[in-house]
């Protein structure tokens, strides 16, 4: 049974993002809720799924006691850290195409600058135990430290260059230059980027993407509910997630260049009858910079190691062949754990975008990344 253009995203919500919030994530992640309700032109009465998205929010019981929610038919979870928000969709999809719920809400909602860092909270997770185990000891113990090696390990085999990599961080914070509300509003170059202090060899500063507060939220409903609701169907036509080789430890890996996004962009691309030479914007996930450029290598966009050249001469940007984060990403809008991309994605298809509109947008994807390489892609058109 194929989910293509069975499901519809129909309502998006943000909170402001911010640093140093002073409402908890629960607040945020409610505030988000709402607003994505109410775009979609529904009341909470009407909600009956909830998938709950990262440790920082709350659950869906109490989403749904807060929201008013009457009848809460489908709960799940997706603890595939940043590819959880997409791997979601997935789920949600084919609850409502199983009959089982008919509007599912998926939100986050962050308060971490003023709480615990991130090498302290993804020890939390379980997919973390062995890294814990046998990582952790030798000094791995934020994102930055476990994700450098695979980088330094592209530009052993391939010759990719930090000037390639901050491509990228320029990229995207030129685009949310254009966003009134990324966090980042200072311009940057190629130069800035290499001035930045070293983080964890290869990543710099500039590699790496935001501790940030706020909400995100969107709303999936049934393709035909959706065709009389209050905007123009944005459709789920290829969804998919996959996992690398030894998911659960990084250094184990016959092939640390290769993500889980690998194995799951050819499923989700046959189920949209689509390849990537057809997609028009993409909403790459970008905790790191190099992970962007890896994710276009293993979607097809280039062959593996050439993605270094790929992302040169300004083909990621507004007016490029394939304009990439046009909200400004995790690098300069805000780390939403990949919902800012959803709700980016269906902005563009939905041509309402602003000044990063990308003219005449009618298909691209978004993606995430999970905290040992998990993968998700979600292909949507406008529909």
């Amino acid at each position: 049974m194929s989910l293509r253009d069975k499901v519809a995203v129909t309502g998006i919500g943000e909170t402001a993002y911010q640093r140093g919030a002073t409402r908890s994530s629960t607040e945020l992640q409610l505030e988000a809720a709402l607003k994505a309700i109410a775009d979609a032109g529904l009341s909470p009465r009407e909600i009956d799924g909830i998938i709950p998205i990262g440790i920082t929010g709350a659950p869906a019981e109490e989403l749904a006691t807060n929201l008013g929610v009457e009848e809460l038919r489908f709960s799940a979870l997706t603890p595939m850290g940043g590819a959880s928000s997409i791997a979601a969709i997935q789920c949600a999809a084919a609850a409502i195409r199983a009959g089982v719920c008919n509007h599912v809400l998926i939100a986050a909602g962050r308060n971490v600058t003023s709480g615990a860092r991130a090498g302290a909270r993804i020890h939390q997770m379980p997919q973390f135990h062995l890294v814990t185990e046998f990582e952790l000891p030798l000094g791995a113990v934020a994102p930055a430290q476990l994700y450098a090696p695979m980088a330094r390990r592209h530009m052993e085999l391939y010759g990719t260059t930090s000037e390639q990599l901050g491509e990228i961080a320029v990229t995207c914070r030129g685009h949310a230059l254009l966003n009134d509300n990324a966090i980042m509003k200072k311009p940057i170059t190629l130069a800035d980027h290499q001035a930045s202090r070293m983080i964890a060899d290869p990543f710099r500063l500039l590699d790496c993407s935001l501790e940030s507060d706020g909400g995100a939220a969107f709303v999936v409903s049934s393709a035909e509910r959706a065709r009389d609701m209050r905007h123009p169907r944005v459709l789920v036509s290829g969804i998919a997630e996959g996992h690398p080789d030894s998911p659960s430890a990084i250094t184990q890996r016959p092939d640390m260049t290769r993500l889980g996004v690998a194995k799951a962009a050819p499923r989700a691309f046959a189920m949209a009858g689509v390849t990537p030479a057809d997609i028009q914007v993409a909403e790459i996930y970008d905790c790191f910079t190099w992970v962007v450029l890896c994710q276009l290598e293993d979607m097809g966009f280039c062959a593996k190691g050439e993605g270094g050249a790929f992302v040169q001469g300004g083909r990621l940007r507004l007016g490029g062949q394939l304009p990439v984060n046009t909200h400004g990403g995790l690098l300069s809008q805000a780390h939403m754990l990949g919902l800012n991309h959803v709700v980016e994605l269906v902005r563009q298809l939905r041509h309402q975008a602003g000044r990063a509109q990308v003219p005449g947008v009618e298909l691209g994807l978004a993606t995430g990344y999970g905290d040992l390489g998990d993968g998700a892609i979600a292909i949507m058109r406008r529909g």
